[in-house]
């Protein structure tokens, strides 16, 4: 499949300029194919973004960041060399599976490097007669012009925040430029969606934002300026969706920060400060989260065990 886009490839901060369309790997890892790990169920996101019956979460392969903790390291590094392409039909019709059997919401993870097969996904989806809630989960490593090029594509942006000293995003996600783009990125994802979630008659998020900030070790006092940065360039009407589930992969084994969980009062501090600040809406997860959410994506559903 031929997308012009990535021809010269720049649709994320990195610019590559590379031509995925000839077969050829970004920084990204990722070429011009459908590359996907898993279109499943999720039931384990914020509760107005699973709704009744889950969402349909289509996660794809590579990343435009090199986070040393990533919890989804299995498909983000897309070193696999046996990963299969599918078509834009093949994709599609696994979709309407899902909503076949009652699921309202499609949720794109990871989307950053692979927009224009997002589009190409709604596009698809709408002209077999399906409109589902659509949500961009994203690490909000994004360019304005492409989030821009979504307006009326995407009902629900999910975006991490996740730092906002340029010196951590470089230690931690390679990526010295994330909190310069990343609120550039939120300063657009609030111009078009505002503060307020809108809601369905099942509780189900089908309009809004919600702002995700998961609490690294050691690096509360980050946690707390970027709380603090939300406040005061978008609002505390902001809904707010603060992680304690912070694990240490085996990637980061022996790493001097990163190689262990938070602690409860590291968790606490940033509590205390978003309640300060003003914050109203949103969750927060029981500090035993850390054991919960994660995936193996060796399964067919990475997040179920049976």
């Amino acid at each position: 499949m031929i997308l012009k886009d990535l021809d010269h490839c720049t649709i994320c901060p990195r610019e590559c300029g590379i031509n995925r369309n000839a077969g050829h790997k970004g920084y990204c890892g990722s070429d011009a194919g459908y590359q996907i790990a898993s279109i499943c169920i999720h039931r384990g996101e914020e509760p107005v973004i699973s709704g009744l019956n889950g969402i349909c979460n289509i996660f794809f392969r590579g990343c435009n960041l090199r986070c040393l903790y990533c919890q989804n390291y299995q498909i983000s590094r897309n070193n696999r060399s046996d990963t299969d392409n599918l078509n834009l039909e093949q994709v599609t019709g696994r979709i309407i599976d899902i909503l076949d059997s009652g699921v309202e919401a499609i949720g794109f993870v990871s989307p950053t490097h692979f927009t224009p097969h997002v589009k190409a996904i709604i596009y698809s989806l709408n002209a077999a007669g399906y409109t589902p809630v659509t949500i961009y989960n994203t690490n909000a490593f994004d360019k304005v012009e492409i989030l821009s090029s979504m307006e009326g594509l995407i009902d629900v942006y999910l975006p991490d925040f996740k730092y906002l000293d340029p010196e951590i995003a470089v230690h931690f996600s390679d990526a010295e430029s994330y909190p310069q783009y990343a609120k550039a990125a939120l300063r657009e994802m609030f111009r078009q969606k505002g503060s307020t979630v809108v809601l369905n008659n099942n509780g189900q998020a089908v309009m809004g934002m919600i702002i995700r900030h998961l609490v690294l070790p050691g690096q509360s006092g980050d946690s707390i300026r970027i709380l603090e940065w939300i406040a005061s360039e978008l609002s505390p009407s902001v809904n707010i969706s603060l992680m304690s589930q912070y694990y240490p992969t085996m990637c980061v084994a022996g790493h001097p920060v990163l190689d262990r969980k938070i602690t409860i009062r590291e968790y606490r501090e940033v509590l205390d400060a978003m309640d300060n600040l003003g914050f109203y809406r949103g969750w927060i997860q029981e500090f035993e989260s850390t054991g919960i959410y994660r995936p193996d994506f060796n399964r067919a559903n990475p997040f179920e065990t049976t």
